[in-house]
């Protein structure tokens, strides 16, 4: 398993956990990210995805929508089911259809970006969704 999980002394960094089977792309995240000032974990399947949910409580998920053993609409669907409304999801996709954007947005999808996409603007959307000063 490729799980990566944060450093125990960035307790107030916010939280980030990707959930994505390709290991450049969740790299690439993970620098992006981290050189924002955020905490992040990786996972590199849905069901890893769901059980790190439970171990590290994110404040935002980052969901690959086609990944290996649980697709990322199947791990928000449980999410979801256990009562977790409070992380905020960007979902990454490959995918060009409306219908999945749709469904997406259904289970409180709080953004939809299609690969490939420009790292500054998932990382602006990541920023807008917690709430976070431009100047940090």
């Amino acid at each position: 398993m490729n799980s990566k999980e944060p450093s125990t002394e960035s307790a107030n960094r916010p939280r980030v956990l990707v959930v994505d089977d390709d290991n450049e792309i969740t790299e690439a995240l993970r620098y992006a990210l981290e050189s924002q000032g955020f905490d992040v974990a990786i996972a590199s399947d849905g069901n890893q995805g769901l059980a790190m949910a439970e171990k590290y409580t994110p404040d935002l998920l980052i969901l690959d929508m086609m990944m290996p053993k649980r697709s990322g609409f199947l791990v928000l669907e449980q999410l979801r089911r256990e009562g977790r409304t409070d992380v905020r999801v960007i979902m990454i996709t490959g995918n060009e259809g409306s219908r999945h954007q749709q469904y997406a947005e259904l289970l409180g999808v709080d953004d939809y970006i299609r690969k490939p996409f420009p790292m500054d603007r998932l990382v602006a959307s990541a920023r807008r969704l917690l709430k976070l000063e431009e100047s940090q």
